[in-house]
């Protein structure tokens, strides 16, 4: 997925490496966090309960908590309910569509609609 992904700055070409992955702990693997430290990108992800109790079981061959910034971790909260609104539409959210071009044109007129109301006053 992160292949695919395109951060807007400002000026110039969009970049494909972004700063930081906020993901929830499901995402939490050793495969993941080292596919992410290989493009230099910050993992704002939770370790889970049972990693974190075998790693420390282990002792000082469990290595070194994952650090975490909460803060950061808060804004993953916007993204959440954004895709929420987004499935609000039924062809959304069970995927009616047949072909990806078409739900693709759903995803944008979906992101349209919910960028329009966002600028009228409630």
């Amino acid at each position: 997925m992160l292949a695919r992904i395109k951060v807007r700055i400002r000026v110039g070409r969009p970049r494909t490496r972004p700063d930081a992955v906020a993901a929830d702990k499901a995402y939490s693997s050793r495969a993941n966090r080292a596919y992410l430290r290989r493009r230099h990108i910050r993992a704002m992800i939770p370790e889970k309960a049972d990693q974190a109790a075998n790693r420390k079981k282990r002792g000082s061959h469990g290595g070194r908590p994952v650090s975490h910034a909460p803060d950061l971790y808060k804004q993953r909260n916007t993204v959440e309910r954004c895709i929420n609104r987004i499935k609000d539409w039924r062809g959304l959210a069970f995927r009616f569509d047949k072909t990806p071009e078409s739900y693709l044109a759903g995803l944008h007129l979906r992101g349209a609609i919910l960028w329009i109301r966002s600028l009228q006053p409630a």
